[in-house]
């Protein structure tokens, strides 16, 4: 009984055995390659059922990088709740802060970045970034991306994308509009002008000095490229156009030394020789000189359409947000803007690469683009998005909306891409000089060009 019992149990296990020997493999099959085989592709296909499995590859952890400043976070954190919701397997990690450029540097030199970058604020440069080969070239992909209403995203931007020999390695998130801000309400009870061309900016600069013993102008002195992009891109484009602007960007040579480069650098002179520019600006970060025009120690201020957001919880309850592009334009001629763009970008060396053109391509929708408004006082780079019937959106951005969008009122001139921080820095340091009245126009501009042929290598 024991022997029958014995046999019985023995032919089992031999069953077992020769039963599991039998069954297909259900672990990658190599072949040698470190292809999938044939076998292996047509299980695949079999248990997806579909070619088109996007959602399939879209999982994992995705690391974002954004700056906040004074367009705040509360568009990011609704944007992001929605992509985890839309893409369940996905993790967002967030990596944000007003210093998070200076945070996440080690990050970039190490080859270890986030996957999605949004580029902006102190510490950041795009062009930089696609010098040092830490972009990735989005050329071909960003041909099929698609709004709601199927059109081409790339051909949607209000803004053209920054472009490096004919490539795309980002794309457009912000439409950001330097310009001068003042207080309409100051401006109503005094009497003064509102400026429309440099003669007028004088003019008006002198009434306020006179009237109220006050340095009409102030910008901050830590951060020179508030002046630099707010006050003299404009005025390279409506004296030069597109080709003085794209020519100063790219420290052409001579570039500086043309007659109209130097007639706006005297311009410069001419108000700090006049008394109008604040004599303390070295000294001001970028809010001290906001917090300064808010207080009415100054009356004009080159700011971007973040200033009101920014400010919101110092500004005074009477004070009213005027913007015009800065008056720095030839009289007669329309008033210039140049948009500042602030982009969104993928790493080069990004770990998860789908999931971050998954999340590039949810942002750019017209709805969020609404919602971007709502949130942050300012515009993204979509046309056809209409602000005029939302409650939730602030009048000075439907007013600057519609001038910026009056050729009769305003010009727009194009950057062909950001400048370089190795050129913008020294020519900050100079400008500097020049606004606290250390060196004159003549001599900034020597200055200048040898700061451009550092940058060409010379």
């Amino acid at each position: 009984m024991f022997k029958g019992h014995y046999l019985l149990v023995l032919m089992s296990v031999l069953f077992l055995i020769f039963a599991v020997g039998c069954a297909p493999d259900e672990a990658p099959i190599d072949d040698g390659e470190g292809e999938p085989s044939e076998e292996e592709e047509t299980t695949d296909e079999d248990e997806t059922g579909d070619a088109d499995a996007t959602d399939g590859e879209v999982s994992g952890e995705l690391e974002i990088q954004y700056f906040v400043g004074g367009y705040g976070d509360s568009w990011w954190k609704e944007v992001i709740e929605d992509f985890e919701a839309q893409y369940p397997d996905v993790e967002v990690v967030e990596h944000a802060g007003a210093n998070i450029n200076e945070e996440m540097r080690t990050r970039w030199v190490s080859e270890d970045p986030p996957d999605v970058v949004y580029i902006d604020g102190a510490g950041s440069s795009e062009t930089q970034m696609v010098e040092d080969g830490q972009l990735m070239n989005l050329t071909e992909w960003a041909e099929d991306i698609e709004l709601e209403d199927g059109s081409p995203l790339v051909d949607s931007f209000i803004a053209e994308p920054s472009t490096y020999d004919g490539e795309l390695y980002s794309l457009p998130l912000v439409f950001d509009a330097w310009g001068t801000w003042y207080d309409m309400a100051r401006f109503d009870e005094h009497g003064y002008e509102v400026p429309s061309d440099f003669e007028g900016f004088m003019s008006t600069m002198g009434d306020i000095q006179d009237n109220e013993d006050i340095e009409p102008f102030v910008t901050t002195g830590q951060h020179p490229y508030y002046f630099s992009r707010g006050m003299l891109y404009p005025a390279f484009g409506a004296y030069g156009g597109n080709e003085l602007l794209a020519d100063i960007i790219q420290g052409e040579e001579g570039a500086w030394e043309t007659g109209e480069a130097v007639e706006i650098m005297e311009n410069v002179e001419r108000m700090v020789d006049a008394g109008y520019v604040d004599s303390g600006l070295g000294a001001l970060n970028h809010t001290q000189s906001q917090m300064n025009f808010l207080l009415h120690d100054n009356a004009f201020i080159p700011v971007g359409f973040w200033l009101p957001n920014e400010m919101e919880g110092d500004t005074p309850e009477d004070l009213q947000y005027g913007f015009i592009p800065s008056p720095m334009n030839p009289e007669g001629e329309p008033m210039a803007i140049v948009p500042d763009l602030r982009p969104l970008a993928i790493a080069e060396e990004a770990s998860n690469p789908e999931a971050a053109k998954a999340f590039v391509e949810f942002v750019f929708t017209r709805e969020y683009a609404e919602l971007f408004s709502e949130h942050t006082g300012a515009i993204m780079n979509l046309e056809d998005v209409d602000l005029s019937n939302n409650p939730d959106v602030p009048e000075y951005l439907i007013e600057a909306n519609e001038m910026i969008n009056d050729p009769e009122q305003v010009q727009i001139y194009y950057m062909p891409h950001p400048m370089s921080a190795d050129l913008e820095t020294p020519l900050s340091d100079s400008l500097v000089s020049l606004l606290l009245g250390n060196i004159t126009a003549e001599e900034f501009i020597e200055e200048a060009e040898e700061a451009a042929a550092g940058y060409r290598g010379e």
